[in-house]
């Protein structure tokens, strides 16, 4: 009896135990300081991570935005330099088009002559890639064949072959030039002809950065001109096609001490933000770790004393998603802060792997102060609805997206010949899209070509039918799906929300012993939670 009874008395000091730890794991911040005076590192650190994140973001986006505008110009630079009655203007995916037999070749011969007085025409700072390098011009066509339009008489190889040339820089200013550029390659079959490709690379030193107190950088450029005659329908396309690739300058010197100061300085924050990361990291594995060994402890002595398992949702509760989205935002910040600052000393030019990375991880950061936000009853609705709106808005999602998918490929296959918004799936996906948001819906209509009657009434059909079923029903139902979580959440907050078993472990647990000290900390305990709304709900 005696043994009996030390079982019990132990068994009850270990729920006590239990009980008191599972109340301080769902505390906030505030209330964890006031009762055990735990300083609250995580949130001060959080706090201190978002301004050093945001901080870093725009500087990096402002050093970004000036490259991104280098290229842009130099693309734009290009196509006036070098292509023949360019208007500023591209047609379509395409920048211009020719029309004769005289065009291509004055096309053809004026980008060999730009290139061939490139220093004299720039305005930009330009130059060849080396002597060695010049300008490739590679046509391909069918091997052989006669046509005869007036006969309906066609006898062709479909069979391609390519020929190139190369010439150099030092051969355009020299009697060989001639000889090059009067040579039997330049007499071009059109009816056989597929394309002419004409490529080059180019060289060039962005000096804008300077005036930001920034490290100059070396860009090559590699540039392809395509004449495309695939259609053969009296119409040759032009395509312009630059892709710039940053290289690190091999020789430079500039006179000035202050570039290089503020490049230190930058380095320097760069750093601290690592480690500051680093800590949060660190702690928020840590806190991790504790949940899972206290989840243990509860299933444990709940399976002991009550012979039954614990539900999944309550299993959940231990599993803190803030801080598997602070764990993931962390790892993407160091690793691209440590990309940035190869980047700021000019040892790698992965400006888009680096910009996915810190945006990716500052929008963590900054949906991650919700979990803030959520202590208080007032501002915690948001988080709610979307946790108790998103299995029926997934499930909702996939029986719509099937409609949509129909509509897609119904729209691509009848309208892609006489509507250009339905020329291919993706830009069918696009304005179906935009039209179930209310975007663009007059002039999809109007532009349909009325060339075939079945197909424009068809067109009607068409259109009327899905703007009145995803505008009129399904997006209804989408926003009711979320309004009746929403309103659910608000009638639990009024009447209470479900009582699961660890709301039921935790209720006749009395936190007096919490409440006994009042002392708030200097700055963020000034707000507290009423003892009313403790047993509201458990925030993880």
């Amino acid at each position: 009896c005696g043994r009996n009874t030390m079982t019990q008395s132990d068994l009850d000091l270990r729920e006590t135990a239990l009980k008191e730890d599972l109340k301080f794991y769902f505390m906030n911040p505030c209330e964890k300081y006031r009762a055990r005076h735990q300083i609250p590192w995580k949130l001060a650190l959080q706090i201190l991570k978002i301004l050093m994140v945001t901080t870093q973001l725009v500087f990096f986006g402002l050093s970004n935005q000036l490259v991104v505008s280098f290229k842009e110009e130099n693309i734009v630079a290009f196509k006036h330099i070098f292509l023949k009655g360019y208007s500023g203007t591209d047609e379509d995916d395409y920048s211009c088009s020719i029309y004769t037999q005289q065009d291509a070749y004055d096309s053809i011969f004026y980008v060999i002559n730009q290139y061939r007085h490139l220093k004299n025409i720039s305005l930009g700072t330009l130059g060849y890639e080396h002597e060695e390098s010049g300008l490739k011009i590679c046509k391909q066509q069918y091997k052989r064949g006669t046509m005869l339009p007036s006969n309906d008489t066609l006898n062709i190889d479909v069979s391609t072959e390519t020929e190139c040339i190369l010439l150099k820089p030092k051969e355009l200013t020299g009697k060989k030039a001639e000889l090059k550029l009067n040579s039997s390659f330049f007499n071009l079959e059109f009816y056989r002809l597929i394309q002419v490709e004409i490529s080059f690379k180019l060289k060039g030193i962005a000096l804008q950065t300077i005036h930001a107190r920034e490290l100059p950088d070396c860009y090559a450029f590699q540039n392809t001109i395509t004449f495309n005659n695939r259609a053969h329908s009296g119409k040759i396309k032009i395509y312009f096609d630059s892709d710039t690739d940053i290289q690190e300058c091999k020789d430079w010197h500039i006179f000035n001490s202050v570039l290089q100061k503020n490049t230190q300085y930058i380095l320097a924050f760069d750093g601290f933000v690592i480690l500051s990361c680093l800590a949060s990291l660190i702690l928020c594995t840590r806190s991790i770790v504790l949940a899972w060994r206290l989840q243990k402890r509860f299933v444990d002595f709940f399976l002991e004393k009550y012979k039954r398992c614990v539900c999944y949702s309550d299993r959940l509760e231990f599993l803190n998603g803030w801080y598997v989205l602070v764990i993931i935002s962390d790892v993407m910040t160091i690793i691209g802060s440590i990309l940035k600052m190869e980047i700021k000393a000019k040892n790698l030019t992965s400006y888009d792997v680096c910009s996915i990375l810190l945006g990716t991880s500052t929008l963590f950061v900054w949906v991650g102060v919700i979990r803030y936000l959520g202590y208080f009853q007032t501002y915690n609705v948001l988080i709610l609805t979307m946790q108790a709106s998103l299995p029926k808005v997934l499930r909702f999602c996939c029986c719509a997206g099937m409609i949509y998918l129909g509509y897609t490929f119904c729209g691509w296959i009848v309208l892609g010949p006489y509507h250009e918004k339905f020329e291919d799936l993706n830009t069918v996906a696009e304005c179906l899209f935009s039209l179930v948001n209310g975007d663009d819906m007059f002039a999809t209509f109007a532009q349909i070509q009325q060339k075939s009657s079945l197909v424009w009434m068809f067109s009607r059909l068409y259109l009327y039918s899905f703007i009145s079923l995803f505008i009129y029903m399904i997006l209804s139902l989408f926003i009711a799906l979320i309004t009746d979580s929403y309103d659910t959440i608000k009638k639990y907050q009024q009447s209470g929300f479900p009582v699961t078993d660890l709301h039921e472990f935790l209720k006749d647990h009395s936190s007096a012993g919490y409440r006994k000290d009042r002392t708030s900390f200097p700055f963020i305990c000034c707000c507290r939670r009423q003892q009313s709304d403790d047993n509201l709900i458990l925030i993880n």
